[in-house]
């Protein structure tokens, strides 16, 4: 099983970015997906979650209105969109697989560097 994030980086507050997370090695189309974070000093957190066809979605009161999970079965791929990012949204990154909706994850991603400074 894989799970491999990319798209993080070094932003300015308000800009945004876009995390992939490309998984292989598993039905992908029958697992919920996950993204979480950790910023330095803190305990992962959960960010956004969606469901295994795609339709359900779920997202952390911190991350509503500005951050976007969507999937592509066909390319066992689970994104993140991010948008208007502050220095707070600083964190690794990491996308993790769920055999369903309640449960955390059993697959985890070695995780994606995100920096929002000026």
């Amino acid at each position: 099983v894989q799970l491999v994030e990319s798209g993080g980086g070094l932003v300015q507050p308000g800009g945004s970015l876009r995390l992939s997370c490309a998984a292989s090695g598993f039905t992908f189309s029958t697992y919920a997906m996950n993204w979480y974070r950790q910023a330095p000093g803190k305990a992962r957190e959960l960010v956004a979650k969606i469901n295994s066809g795609g339709i359900l979605r779920d997202y952390r009161d911190f991350v509503k209105g500005r951050f976007t999970i969507s999937r592509d079965n066909a390319k066992n791929t689970v994104y993140l969109q991010m948008n208007s990012l502050t220095p707070e949204d600083t964190a690794v990154y990491y996308c993790g697989a769920s055999r369903n909706w309640w449960v955390e994850p059993d697959y985890w991603g070695q995780g994606s560097q995100v920096t929002v400074s000026s």
